[in-house]
C-alpha cells in the first residue's frame, strides 16, 4: 500500500531518481540493494503536521518511508553515493545517483528540509511552553479567587451575592484543569518524543561510528583489492605472454601438421611409384629377353649396315668414276660437236659452192 494516497495532505516538493540501498541488519556494514533499478525518490511536506518525509516506492513496495528530524545527517561517502540513518526505522538508507550534481542537489535539499524541521520543532516547543505557562498562571489564580470568596462572606452570602461569579470561576477552573491536563499530557508526549530523539541520536551516533569503521574497513579492503588487482594485472600480462607463446606454438604445430600431411601425401605417391616399379620389375626378365633378342637383331642389323655401308662406299666410288667419265664424255662430245659444227659449216660452204657451180652451168 502506498504511503502517499491521492487524497493525502502531503505534497511532493522535490523528486529525483536513484538506486536505493539499506544497511545489512545482521552485519551493519554491508549494503543490501532495496531496488533492482533506479527508482523515484521524493521529499514530501505535510502541511498539517508541519513535517517532512522521504518516500520511495518500487512498484507496490515501499522501500523508503523516512520522517526527517533535526538530528538526522546526510553524509556523502563518494562522488555519487550518500547515506543517512533513521532511528525510527532502525536502519541506514543509502542512495546511488547517476551523477555528482544530482547527489549535491539531494544533499542540499536534505539540509534545507532538516533546517525547516528544526524550525518547526522550535516553534512547537515555544507553543507548548507558552501553553504550559498560561496553564500554571491560571492554576495559581484560581485558588486565590476561591480563597477570596470564602473570606469575603459566609455560605449564605455566597449564595445570595457571589453565586454567578463562583459558577463562572468554577467553569474557568474546570477549563484550566482540562488545559493543564492536556498540557501535562503534551509535556509527557514531548518528553517521550525527546527521549525517542535522544535514543535516535544515540543510535545515529552508533550507526555513524559503525559507518566510519565500515569506511575504514572498506578503505583497507579497497587497498587490498587494489593490490590484488595489480597482482592480477601482472598475472594477466604474464598469462597473455604465455598465451602468445602458446599461439606461436599452435602456429608451429599447425605448420608441422601441414608439413606432415604433405609428407604423408608424398609418401603415398612414392608408395604408388614403388608399386608401379614393382609391377615393372616383374616384367624385367621378359624385357631382358626381349632386349637380348633386340641386341642380337641390332648386331645383325649393324653387320648388314656395315655391308651396306661398304656397298654404299663402292657405289659412291663408282658414281664418282661414272661422273668423271660423264665429264670426259661431255668434253669429248663438245669437242665432237665443235668438230661437227665445223664440218657442217664446211659442207654448207661446199653446198653453196656446188649450187653456184650448178647455176653457172
Amino acid at each position: 500500500i502506498s504511503p502517499v494516497p491521492p487524497y493525502s495532505r502531503e505534497q511532493p516538493i522535490f523528486t529525483t531518481r536513484a538506486h536505493v540501498f539499506q544497511i545489512d541488519p545482521s552485519t551493519k556494514k554491508n549494503w543490501v540493494p532495496a531496488s533492482k533499478q533506479a527508482v523515484t525518490v521524493s521529499y514530501f511536506y505535510d502541511s498539517t503536521r508541519n513535517s517532512y518525509r522521504i518516500i520511495s516506492v518500487d512498484g507496490a513496495k515501499v522501500i523508503i518511508n523516512s520522517t526527517i528530524t533535526p538530528n538526522m545527517t546526510f553524509t556523502k561517502t563518494s562522488q555519487k553515493f550518500g547515506q543517512w540513518a533513521d532511528s525510527r526505522a532502525n536502519t541506514v538508507f543509502g542512495l546511488g545517483f547517476p551523477s555528482e550534481q544530482q547527489l549535491t542537489k539531494f544533499a542540499e535539499k536534505f539540509q534545507e528540509v532538516k533546517e525547516a524541521a528544526k524550525l518547526a520543532r522550535d516553534r512547537s516547543q515555544e507553543k507548548i511552553e507558552t501553553s504550559s505557562n498560561h496553564s500554571q498562571e491560571s492554576g495559581r489564580e484560581t485558588p486565590s479567587s476561591t480563597r477570596a470568596s470564602s473570606v469575603n462572606g459566609t455560605d449564605d452570602e455566597k449564595a445570595s451575592h457571589g453565586g454567578p461569579t463562583e459558577a463562572h470561576l468554577k467553569s474557568e477552573n474546570d477549563k484550566l484543569k482540562i488545559a493543564l491536563a492536556q498540557s501535562s499530557s503534551n509535556v509527557k508526549k514531548w518528553e517521550t518524543e525527546l527521549q525517542t530523539l535522544r535514543e535516535s541520536n544515540a543510535r545515529l551516533t552508533t550507526a555513524l561510528q559503525e559507518s566510519a569503521a565500515s569506511i575504514e574497513h572498506w578503505k583497507k579492503q579497497f587497498s587490498a583489492c587494489k593490490e590484488e588487482n595489480d597482482q592480477l594485472r601482472t598475472k594477466i600480462e604474464e598469462l597473455e605472454e604465455q598465451c602468445n607463446e602458446i599461439n606461436k606454438e599452435k602456429e608451429r604445430n599447425a605448420q608441422l601438421s601441414r608439413r606432415l600431411q604433405e609428407l604423408e601425401t608424398e609418401l603415398q605417391d612414392k608408395e604408388l611409384e614403388l608399386e608401379e616399379l614393382r609391377k615393372q620389375g616383374e616384367i624385367i626378365p621378359q624385357l631382358m629377353s626381349e632386349c637380348e633378342s633386340v641386341s642380337q637383331q641390332l648386331q645383325a642389323a649393324e653387320e648388314k649396315n656395315k655391308d651396306l655401308e661398304e656397298k654404299v662406299r663402292t657405289l659412291r666410288t663408282e658414281v664418282e668414276e661414272s661422273k668423271h667419265r660423264q665429264t670426259n664424255l661431255k668434253t669429248e662430245l663438245k669437242n665432237f660437236l665443235d668438230v661437227l659444227d665445223g664440218k657442217i659449216d664446211e659442207l654448207h660452204d661446199f653446198r653453196q659452192g656446188l649450187s653456184k657451180l650448178g647455176v653457172d652451168n
